[in-house]
This record gives C-alpha cells, sequence and structure tokens, in this order.
C-alpha cells in the first residue's frame, strides 16, 4: 500500500466506515454524523490545555465535520462526490496542520502526499459535478 492509501485506509476505520461491524449504531451513518467514530462528542471540542498543533487538529476536525453535513440527493454517483470533497479537504486541512507542527521527516512527507493527492481528487470530482450541472 502507498502511504496515502494506508492514511486513507486508517481515516476510513477510524470513520467506522470498513464495514458495518465498526459502526458505533445503526444511527451513526457510519460515524460520520456529529463526530468521527471512536471520538467522544467532545473530542474536537478546544480545551485550553490542548497545544497548538492539537488545536489545530481539532479545528480541522470540526471544520471537516460541518462541512460533510451536505444534503443527500438520491444519486449515488453525485452523492458520492458531494461527500468526499469536504472529507478530502477535511484530510488536506488535516496535513496542512502536520506540515505546520511534525518534525518527522515521514510524517511531512506522508503529509505533502496527501495534499497533492487529495487536491487533485478535489478537482477531479468537482470537474465531474460541474459537467453535470452540480
Amino acid at each position: 500500500m502507498t502511504d496515502s492509501r494506508t492514511f486513507a485506509a486508517i481515516l476510513l476505520l477510524s470513520a467506522g466506515l470498513a464495514g458495518p461491524a465498526l459502526a458505533q449504531s445503526p444511527h451513526d451513518h457510519g460515524g460520520m454524523s456529529g463526530g468521527m467514530s471512536g471520538h467522544g462528542t467532545g473530542a474536537a471540542k478546544p480545551d485550553s490545555n490542548d497545544d497548538a498543533a492539537t488545536r489545530d487538529f481539532k479545528a480541522a476536525d470540526r471544520a471537516m465535520m460541518t462541512d460533510m453535513d451536505v444534503p443527500y440527493t438520491g444519486d449515488p454517483d453525485v452523492d458520492f462526490r458531494t461527500h468526499m470533497i469536504p472529507h478530502h479537504r477535511g484530510a488536506v486541512a488535516m496535513a496542512k496542520v502536520a506540515l505546520a507542527h511534525a518534525r518527522d521527516p515521514e510524517t511531512r512527507a506522508m503529509a505533502q502526499t496527501i495534499i497533492d493527492d487529495q487536491e487533485t481528487e478535489i478537482a477531479a470530482m468537482a470537474a465531474w459535478l460541474k459537467r453535470r450541472g452540480r
């Protein structure tokens, strides 16, 4: 697996999207309503004890979860893209936090790869939606 694929797999697993057995409840929509699966409801709330990186990661997580609250259209091709775009933007935001705070060269390289790959995928999904008048 490439680094970006490994990261994507980790995101899917942590979000409860790898299968129904990982979902917290039948009402949490794969762990993507109200917070990522495995995170308490207050996990992304600011805390005065958080260091700068944690504050930035929490802000990126909160923004992603808010932005992912997109209405469904009933068209799985459209819904896939309209929900993945904010998910990918969240990955880019988290990778930018890593670039700003991480010191490990492998972490920084993975973060840059994620930014590059996700921005390319976001552009492709947005172009697909635009071609279909969405």
